[in-house]
């Protein structure tokens, strides 16, 4: 084939697969001038990685130098903005993406390297989503004029099969006790009637591999149960002294709002607090919870993603992960972080139905703020008529508007256009450092398109 290209008369431009250099010697010529990967670079340069660099200062200094916490930052980052967040895909991409490489300097870090600095830093990693923020404060992305606030379900990096009532585990620990002992007494009996079946390189005493199997997930059914009954008592201790302040204030002639969270805890014959029997934790990520994803109506083992949306460019002025499936006690926490993250309070707040409690839409701390957030049919009392009232009038129309507006086009760019359905860590202190990775990255590509319009 190249010998007969070769011998055509018309003239093309050079072109050699043999050619020993292809591209510029510059590695960020390598990319076009108004490119994602070189914004993401030049960003993550002004950002203040202390906390991360800071981790390495008495480190081991022995072995290989570990490769520099920039650049993981950077390949990280460019990652979530164009939905690569598996490890894996990552290092691949080292390899077979030029921005990738460009941004690794040509260096490969496998999987392992990335999956553990993303561990070890996760925590640090979250909280440059308010050094982002307050860029795209100077930018002018960021007015409060009017912010929205909403929740999506995501899915934890755990199956919904592998949850497990409390009645369950009591049950299924007992099973596995017993049918450890079973083991134990057969293994004694083998090995007493033949001690030297076990062969060369072998002590004897090895566990038979169904009593390890056995005794490992009896050990971690014990462990969740054991940490739910611990978290249930604490739970339980709250609730009696909230209880106590309820009473002495009604005695005091004080209004008393009733909770609307039921209960799940009991209290044994002999008093002793324990969790109500169908009170649910998942092996794989205890941490997750079994909640009703709204969009679909499908029930999914995850977490609840927070996020308050500034109107004037869609960025996200404060963010948050939780294990309610509901969203009656996130309006007033997710407020009081947007005037921690940006110095001040929104003017005016939109969020659905869900948001809804008179004890959050006359909380003091957010009386500089016009809310407009309506209750449901069932809620009858005087807040909640008035608040009814409030949107009816043709500025609350409007108002509330803004809301779908707003906040859904940021969920559609996470979840279908980015990908991101479900965490790739488990717990809920790691879930909520890649949150926060996620709103980040959200935030600088809003910035990007916004300074390179053509590319949006």
């Amino acid at each position: 084939m190249v010998s007969k290209l070769r011998d055509m008369s018309k003239t093309f431009r050079a072109y050699d697969m043999n050619q020993r250099l292809l591209l510029p010697p510059d590695i960020r010529e390598w990319l076009r001038p108004d490119h994602l990967a070189l914004y993401v670079s030049d960003l993550v340069e002004e950002l203040d990685l202390s906390k991360i660099l800071s981790a390495y200062e008495e480190g081991d200094l022995r072995g290989r130098p570990p490769y520099h916490p920039a650049m993981m930052v950077k390949i990280l980052i460019y990652g979530y903005c164009v939905g690569r967040m598996s490890s894996r895909k990552i290092e691949q991409a080292t390899y077979d993406d030029v921005a990738f490489r460009v941004l690794a300097c040509d260096q490969h870090p496998d999987h392992d390297s990335i999956a553990d600095f993303r561990k070890r830093h996760l925590k640090a990693l979250g909280e440059l989503f308010v050094q982002v923020l307050h860029l795209c404060q100077l930018a002018g992305l960021v007015k409060l004029g009017h912010v929205a606030i909403d929740g999506t379900k995501l899915k934890a990096n755990a199956s919904l099969r592998k949850s497990m009532t409390y009645e369950r585990m009591s049950k299924v620990e007992k099973e596995l006790e017993a049918k450890v002992t079973r083991l134990l007494e057969e293994a004694q009996r083998i090995d007493e009637e033949e001690d030297g079946k076990y062969g060369k390189g072998n002590r004897g005493d090895e566990l038979p591999e169904e009593l390890r199997n056995t005794d490992t997930r009896r050990a971690k059914i014990r462990a969740l149960k054991e940490n739910l009954e611990r978290e249930t008592k604490e739970t339980a201790e709250r609730e009696m002294a909230q209880k106590e302040e309820q009473k002495a204030a009604k005695a005091r002639g004080e209004e008393v709002k009733k909770s609307g969270s039921k209960r799940k805890w009991t209290t044994t014959e002999t008093g002793e607090v324990v969790p109500k029997p169908k009170v649910q934790r998942n092996l794989t990520d205890s941490d997750s919870r079994i909640m009703k994803d709204s969009a679909t109506g499908v029930f999914v083992q995850g977490y609840n993603g927070q996020i308050a949306v500034d109107s004037e460019a869609q960025i996200i002025v404060a963010t948050n992960v939780v294990q309610a499936g509901n969203d009656g006690e996130q309006l007033v926490p997710l407020l009081n972080q947007v005037e921690e993250n940006v110095g001040r309070m929104p003017d005016a707040v939109t969020a659905d139905t869900g948001y809804f409690s008179e004890a959050a839409v006359t909380d003091e701390s957010l009386k500089p703020v016009d809310l407009f957030v309506p209750p449901n049919k069932k809620t009858l009392s005087e807040v909640s008529q008035q608040m009814r009232d409030k949107l009816r009038r043709p500025a609350g129309i409007e108002t509330y508007k803004k809301r779908s507006a707003t906040v859904e086009p940021v969920f559609a760019d996470i979840k279908h256009v980015r990908r991101f359905r479900q965490f790739t860590m488990r717990g809920l202190a790691q879930v909520h450092g890649e949150w926060s990775l996620i709103c980040l990255t959200h935030n600088l590509l809003k910035m990007f398109r916004a300074k390179h319009p053509q590319l949006a």
